[in-house]
């Protein structure tokens, strides 16, 4: 692997980590909200949370990089607060792999949530739970296994991002220069074996991600089987 390689696995793993984690930080509370929401404007919500599942990513590449632009007010006012200039940074790749993974984050625990027996959530209430003590000592270990998935979706797609990433970011080494852009440029220059490589490490990591929520997956629904049978052979003991 040549050093500007090596240089784009370091950007890749730095953008995936910092997307995963905004994305974490952003995306619980709003999982929480829609999961909660009765309101008939919850679809329409939905529906542009979801957005980027089905939208190219160059449509959104293309406005975000117009936002982004120092003539627009966003662009303006990130330049000045910051005194850079928000495209074609590490920044604006940031922001950009939020919008793009957000329902990779965002379904797995609006589903996680909805399932959550609201008498859990009224007892404890009724002991003196705070929304905090809520959140760690009921919601999460209830949820543990989605917050798992949800991380794991959000970093691995923001791994194989591309479209977004090249339109707001462009191809500076060691700034926004990806593994998935370092690849195209080695098909461009028909350096194939390079190109070998990298798709390699691209796949397998794939392949190892979605193996690893799968088995993960399949753990939790044994536990979860295992004391639903349990917690029925209680019931009827006692009965």
């Amino acid at each position: 692997m040549t050093e500007f390689d090596l240089l784009a696995t370091f950007t890749t793993l730095k953008l995936a980590s910092v997307t995963t984690l905004i994305l974490l930080l952003l995306g619980t509370p709003l999982a929480w909200w829609l999961s909660q929401l009765q309101s008939k404007w919850r679809v329409v919500i939905e529906a542009v949370v979801a957005l980027p599942l089905v939208l190219p990513p160059t449509v959104l590449g293309f406005y975000l990089l117009i936002a982004f632009a120092p003539d627009a007010l966003p662009g303006q006012l990130w330049q000045s607060l910051t005194g850079q200039q928000l495209a074609f940074s590490f920044s604006a790749i940031v922001i950009g792999s939020v919008f793009y993974s957000l329902p990779f984050v965002v379904q797995p625990l609006q589903k996680a949530f909805e399932q959550i027996d609201p008498h859990v959530l009224a007892k404890a209430r009724m002991l003196g739970a705070t929304k905090l003590d809520l959140f760690f000592h009921v919601i999460l270990p209830l949820t543990k296994a989605s917050f798992v998935t949800a991380a794991t979706l959000g970093f691995a797609h923001t791994v194989g991002e591309f479209g977004v990433v090249l339109m707001i970011g462009g191809n500076i080494p060691d700034e926004t220069r990806v593994l998935s852009i370092a690849l195209f440029d080695h098909v461009e220059a028909f350096d194939y074996q390079q190109a070998h490589l990298l798709a390699s490490i691209l796949l397998i990591g794939s392949l190892v991600t979605l193996a690893l929520i799968y088995l993960l997956n399949f753990y939790h629904d044994q536990r979860s089987s295992y004391e639903s049978a349990n917690e029925s052979s209680r019931r009827l003991r006692q009965d």
